[in-house]
């Protein structure tokens, strides 16, 4: 299957040198704080006020529909084992007790860089390439498999897009 042996090219490059493993490791763990800081800091330098609490009312209920319904929703019918439980290895970093699929991280970062296009399309850019190094780093590290990483960055992206488009018409 295209997606073990991606996950395999991938997570293969872990203990080769260890910084690598220590900077995918970082990024697995704590790029995320950066990007909700940056998206906070983006959103208050935003000079009118109505811009300011759309973009975050946007946010809001983009991530909680998709982070905080949708993909739980498809983790209750679709339990899919994390890549070190099947193929039995100890991850870079400490073990979720969760189920794989689609990537949490993947739908809440994807989904933010999403909100993050329509306030400022440069920093977009920069949102959606960091969104994609932690795809990478949580696939490096163990947590993922590559579909988990694919499937949370379209859930993301696209629930973010029905909800501007359902924001816009009311």
């Amino acid at each position: 299957m295209i997606d073990v042996r991606l996950f395999n090219f991938i997570h293969g490059f872990t203990d080769k040198f260890w910084l690598f493993d220590w900077l995918m490791t970082l990024v697995a763990r704590y790029l995320g704080y950066v990007l909700v800081l940056g998206f906070l800091a983006l959103v208050f330098w935003e000079k009118k006020w109505r811009p300011r609490l759309y973009f975050l009312f946007l946010a809001a209920v983009s991530l909680l529909i998709s982070r905080g319904l949708i993909t739980e929703v498809i983790r209750f019918f679709y339990k899919r084992p994390r890549p070190f439980s099947a193929l039995n290895f100890t991850p870079l970093i400490e073990p979720l007790a969760s189920v794989s699929f689609p990537s949490g991280h993947a739908v809440f970062f994807f989904g933010l860089a999403a909100v993050v296009f329509y306030l400022n399309r440069y920093w977009s850019w920069w949102f959606f390439a960091a969104a994609i190094l932690m795809g990478l780093a949580r696939i490096f590290v163990g947590l993922h498999w590559p579909t988990d990483v694919l499937a949370g960055a379209l859930v993301g992206i696209l629930i973010t897009l029905a909800t501007r488009k359902f924001l816009a018409h009311h």
